[in-house]
């Protein structure tokens, strides 16, 4: 009889979190902890099926007897660690990191997890001056083929976008970070056009953008054009149909028309990436 494959047992590691002790297994970081226990906190930069890169610095916490507030996405729980996740401390550095995004980058209606924490902690991006004069506000829409749009404006610099080209995904190495300050952009090699460069188009950058700075061409359109309605929307689950590899695609329609595609993260196959094919390869189901 065949039985299911599993993991080997992790020993349990006891923490104490926002004065409740807990056990979470060895290996997890502050994060998986606060996940397990119900604790919600922020996350831009971090996602599942990524590389922690620490950029984005609000899921910091405070833990005690460490001199600076550290990252939780990528920080090991030790025995008997004692970890604040809401101390003051804690909201005034998630407060400044939003207000220092908010003030540089444009948000809207589809940004509304960021503008949802931002409430919370107060954030009052009209601190830090006028959005304007800031270099990285303003900045054509970059349309170089029918598949994906890129919007800068929007950027944060997450890098979520980078990891899904390089190790943690598609190993193409298309996009990487240019300049500094703010004039720090994600860039192509050279800063050549996009179907210049090494990109194959498999939009696994689209699928990690936290805020809209890369986006489905359909789905750009039809934010100009007013139309875009996520309520509207249904997503259903299939296989993808173009080879035998078995990727699960999670197909978005609106007014029976599909309007683009992702993968669940948690998929044992695609691990929520895709190819060209799988990811933009739909057009003839409503042609």
């Amino acid at each position: 009889m065949n039985g299911t494959p599993v993991g080997t047992p992790r020993p349990l590691v006891g923490i104490t979190l926002d004065g409740k002790a807990v056990k979470v297994p060895e290996g997890s970081t502050i994060l998986d902890a606060c996940r397990r226990e119900g604790v919600d906190t922020p996350t831009l930069c971090w996602a599942e099926n990524l590389t922690p890169v620490n950029v984005c610095r609000v899921c910091v916490v405070e833990v005690e007897g460490s001199r600076v507030l550290v990252p939780s996405c990528s920080r090991p729980v030790e025995e008997g660690m004692v970890v604040g996740t809401d101390t003051e401390r804690v909201r005034t550095s998630r407060r400044m990191v939003f207000e220092l995004l908010a003030s540089s980058v444009r948000m809207d209606r589809s940004d509304a997890d960021v503008l949802d924490w931002m409430d919370h902690y107060g954030a009052r991006p009209e601190r830090m001056g006028a959005r304007d004069e800031i270099a990285t506000v303003a900045q054509p829409v970059k349309v170089q083929d029918d598949l994906y749009v890129r919007d800068y404006e929007r950027c944060i610099l997450c890098y979520k976008c980078v990891e899904a080209c390089g190790d943690d995904a598609q190993h193409t190495y298309a996009i990487a970070t240019a300049g500094r300050g703010f004039d720090a952009h994600i860039s192509t090699e050279f800063d050549v056009t996009l179907p210049d460069s090494a990109c194959v188009y498999c939009g696994n950058c689209i699928g990690v953008c936290p805020t809209g700075a890369l986006v489905f061409k359909t789905e750009h359109d039809m934010r100009e054009e007013g139309t875009w309605d996520e309520s509207a929307q249904e997503v259903t689950t299939t296989v993808c149909g173009f080879c035998g590899v078995g990727c699960n695609l999670e197909l978005h329609t609106q007014d029976d028309r599909i309007v683009k595609v992702t993968s669940p993260a948690d998929h044992s196959v695609t691990h929520g990436h895709l190819c060209i094919k799988g990811r933009f390869g739909w057009q003839h189901a409503q042609s």
